[in-house]
């Protein structure tokens, strides 16, 4: 912060924005979105986690082991559909079934399993992987959406602050000059110069003046106190601002303009019209998906067999130790595929139509914003030439009223008047202010 006057800091609008952006809550909440999709995408990959299996049966009965089967394995799934696996199994037992008997060593088997119709391009698993993955680049773009929404609202309110403390120092410098005409004009009744009626418009006048000056007080301690749900310290703490603290000054920085081009083009990556993106991308994957339900299934099953580790590197490995086995089914109508197929496409086009929809709302908000900020920025130098004629006025007035060509109520008459149209300059000067980043917004722009 910088020092303002002998007993005020200034708290300028880049600190104060920078604060906000680095501390506020939404700002981390914000960040915990990308750590949610980085979550997402570890569980989806989880289902190419290997799985470590084992089995244990037996039956004995009668002091006779009628079988003792135990089997141990691990299969590996992979990004390319095919399933890797490898099993041991040791069998024994006086009633064993003929097809489970091996050598009395055990058995060692190794090989793989491939979808060769249904789930060859896609399945589930990889799927699920691509969905979270698009998940994950989404949540960067909520990040996004989250932080200018921040920005919009904390813009907001410091301009409206600044608008709140100009106001009551117009209204303050007001009841001022109203104090002092009326102990003036209470002085001149005294010496029998004014007739007592003026002392009462005197005394009026600085009655509505300080009544004015309370409302623009309630205001300013109003707008401070929302202003203290924008600023958070580094620890996570809410912070108070101090009454030596005061805002950047309204008319200060009026040279930044805006490039009407670039933020028609930045329409185009707007954060929402991107958040539909990555929906219809995510439909994209379920349609794909569904698709492959009305291809028939073709498991291909092959494992090799042998005894121990190194019967693997044996050339007879090759000849006829193996198993191996195909599974085929298929639907004979295809209604639920079809159907699914059918509602996941209707599903894309009713997306893509409300991006579309989206799109266009989006480049009228833009436009209505443009229009709103060169209509401010007319408004402001037409009323600022305004605000110099009244204070012509009243100046002329005044003098007329020192030789006595002129009346108290005239004069307060003048005075008023440009009171008021500095507290209007006041407000198109914030009202301008925010009207900068609400066309940003609009653009999907923000810090």
């Amino acid at each position: 912060m910088n020092v303002r006057a002998q007993d005020t800091l200034l708290l300028s609008f880049q600190e104060y924005m920078e604060w906000v952006r680095l501390y506020h809550p939404v700002s981390a909440q914000a960040e915990l979105n990308l750590r949610m999709g980085q979550m997402e995408v570890r569980q989806a990959r989880g289902g190419f986690d290997p799985l470590l299996y084992g089995n244990l049966d037996r039956k004995d009965y009668k002091e006779t082991t009628y079988y003792d089967k135990r089997e141990a394995g691990v299969t590996i799934p992979t990004w390319m559909g095919v399933e890797l696996n490898g099993a041991f199994e040791q069998n024994t037992g006086s009633y064993l079934n003929p097809e489970s008997t091996v050598p009395s060593g055990g058995l060692l088997s190794a090989g793989a399993s491939v979808n060769l119709g249904q789930g060859l391009i896609l399945d589930e698993r990889r799927a699920a992987l691509r969905q979270a993955q698009i998940y994950q680049q989404s949540t960067e773009v909520e990040r996004t959406k989250l932080l200018n929404e921040l920005n919009l609202n904390a813009t907001a309110l410091y301009w409206n602050w600044a608008m709140a403390y100009e106001n009551r120092h117009v209204l303050t410098e007001g009841v001022s000059l109203a104090e002092f005409r009326f102990n003036s004009v209470k002085k001149s009744f005294e010496q029998g110069d004014l007739a007592a009626i003026d002392t009462v418009e005197a005394f009026s006048q600085l009655l509505n003046r300080q009544y004015r000056l309370q409302s623009a007080e309630n205001a300013y301690f109003a707008a401070i106190q929302e202003l203290n749900t924008y600023l958070w310290d580094e620890s996570g703490s809410p912070m108070l601002l101090a009454n030596t603290i005061v805002p950047q000054g309204l008319f200060e920085d009026f040279a930044q303009g805006l490039d009407v081009e670039e933020l028609r083009m930045a329409v185009a990556s707007h954060p929402e019209l991107k958040l539909t993106d990555y929906e219809l991308a995510s439909l994209d994957v379920e349609k794909r998906l569904k698709g492959q339900q009305i291809i028939p299934t073709v498991k291909l099953k092959y494992n090799f067999l042998a005894e121990s580790f190194s019967g693997f590197e044996e050339s007879q490995f090759y000849e006829n130790n193996y198993k191996w086995g195909v599974s085929v089914y298929t639907p004979l109508l295809w209604r639920k595929s079809r159907g699914a197929v059918g509602l996941a496409k209707a599903k894309i086009d009713f997306k893509q139509n409300s991006r579309d929809l989206k799109e266009i709302q989006l480049r009228t908000k833009l436009e209505t914003e443009l229009n709103n900020w060169s209509v401010l920025n007319q408004q402001l130098d037409t009323f600022s030439e305004n605000v110099k004629s009244l204070q012509a006025l009243l100046a002329g007035e005044m003098r007329r009223f020192e030789i006595g060509e002129s009346s108290l109520f005239l004069v307060n008459a003048r005075e008023v008047s440009v009171f008021d149209s500095r507290l209007t300059l006041s407000e198109l000067a914030a009202k301008l202010k925010i009207s900068i980043a609400k066309t940003r917004y609009a653009a999907g722009l923000g810090f």
